[in-house]
């Protein structure tokens, strides 16, 4: 059902598309005789409309954002993505990182993996964005061949009165991974001085750095004051996560995924393959998340793709499912984690996870949305959040539970899996 929705709704938005592409304004007086853009129709005293003035401000306009395609990239998910764009035909498109798999000094390959995504992205209807991110620009080799095709690592543009900040937060060569290093600090403020007087501003860039303990340090701090007491978004990836952050009076958006490594398990954990879409109104912007499950043709048929996926080695997962208890009744919103032990490093880390439903009811995820776990014994982990939802650990949030189950080294839960068909109880005190 919620495909047909989102269907239904991106329907809606293709027509709002169209409209924001013709220029004029009818009345509901009747259109100029020379008017091409005004609906031209016979008015009686009683009409079967509601108005004549269409959405269509010269002022308005429509951008998509895509997000991470790499880190794990599926097959056939980025090159379709591009021509559901094309069928959404907004102006111009807005990338945020992780577009080539990187990860490797040998010139040869980084050149194919390039040569490979700027043949789909010169299938868009439409200008594209680069954005840099950790995949882009890995190693100081990786930085030479970006510069050597795109030049900047960062800049700006503006367009009817928005200003548009494309940031790089991957600096092997000088600050680090990670950072907004000196220059580009410097380069912010300027830049947003330099504009001031715009109605609004966006910025883009791949890692959500205000997550880090030392914003000082990793210089996102600079980036915020500069955009300071100004109307503006910021759009991220790299977490492959959907996830919205309300700082500083305003939304910063973290995406999800446009065929980068995903379970794909739906909105509920944030984990989806989409773009949004951003539509500037005179004085401010209405955004959309648009699920490209729903983003269809009328023949219902995606084109087909020769696109491939990246290779992942996975270890054997068999079904698990179970129910989780809070002093004997069912704990709804909590999310249930499995740690595997390394005798090697002595730690723990996560190996798959899940939400609770209404009746503490759940089914572990690996690779894929409810594709259980690998063999073997874990330590359980379960957390709930006042907020509610699927938490993945990556903001540090107080658990509404006892401590004792937030944590791998103090809990007192184990499961043993075995091969085959798993059922799991897991029985939490408050005490």
């Amino acid at each position: 059902m919620k495909q047909f929705v989102l269907g239904l709704a991106t329907a809606g938005l293709l027509a709002g598309v169209v409209l924001l592409s013709r220029a004029g304004t009818a009345t509901d007086s009747g259109p100029r005789a020379d008017d091409n853009s005004a609906v031209k129709i016979e008015a009686g005293d009683k009409n079967p409309w509601t108005s004549l003035k269409l959405n269509n401000d010269p002022d308005q306009f429509t951008f998509a954002v895509v997000s991470d395609r790499t880190g794990g990239h599926r097959e056939k998910v980025f090159s379709r993505a591009v021509q559901q764009v094309n069928w959404l035909q907004p102006q111009f498109v807005m990338s945020v990182g992780d577009l080539i798999e990187g990860y490797t000094t040998k010139e040869e390959a980084i050149n194919e993996q390039w040569d490979e995504f700027d043949g789909y992205v010169k299938r868009f209807q439409m200008p594209f964005f680069y954005v840099p991110g950790n995949h882009d620009l890995t190693n100081k080799v990786q930085v030479t061949k970006w510069g050597e095709r795109y030049g900047k690592k960062y800049y700006h543009f503006t367009y009817r009165g928005v200003l548009f900040l494309c940031l790089c937060s991957e600096n092997p060569d000088s600050d680090g991974m990670s950072t907004i290093d000196k220059a580009q600090q410097e380069w912010v403020a300027k830049t947003v001085e330099a504009n001031k007087d715009v109605k609004w501003t966006f910025v883009f860039l791949h890692k959500p750095l205000w997550v880090a303990k030392d914003l000082e340090k990793n210089g996102w701090a600079a980036v915020e004051k500069a955009l300071a007491g100004r109307k503006h978004n910021v759009f991220v990836g790299h977490v492959h996560r959907y996830q919205v952050f309300e700082r500083n009076g305003t939304q910063f958006y973290q995406l999800a995924t446009t065929g980068g490594g995903s379970r794909l398990r739906g909105p509920q954990y944030g984990e989806f393959d989409q773009v949004m879409l951003v539509t500037m109104k005179k004085e401010t912007p209405v955004l959309v998340n648009v699920d490209l499950a729903g983003v269809l043709p009328t023949n219902l048929q995606l084109p087909d793709s020769d696109e491939k996926g990246s290779i992942r080695k996975k270890v054997a997962t068999f079904p698990v499912s179970g129910k989780v208890k809070l002093d004997g009744k069912p704990l709804t919103g909590a999310t249930i984690t499995f740690h595997a032990f390394n005798k090697t490093t002595e730690k723990y880390s996560p190996s798959c996870d899940t939400l609770s439903d209404d009746a503490g009811r759940f089914g572990m995820s690996t690779y894929t949305k409810s594709d259980g776990a690998p063999a073997g014994e874990f330590t359980v982990t379960v957390v709930k959040t006042a907020k509610g939802g699927y938490y993945d650990g990556e903001i540090p949030e107080k658990s509404v539970l006892p401590e004792k189950y937030a944590v791998a080294t103090t809990s007192p839960l184990r499961v043993t899996i075995k091969e085959g068909t798993n059922d799991v109880e897991l029985e939490l005190d408050s005490k």
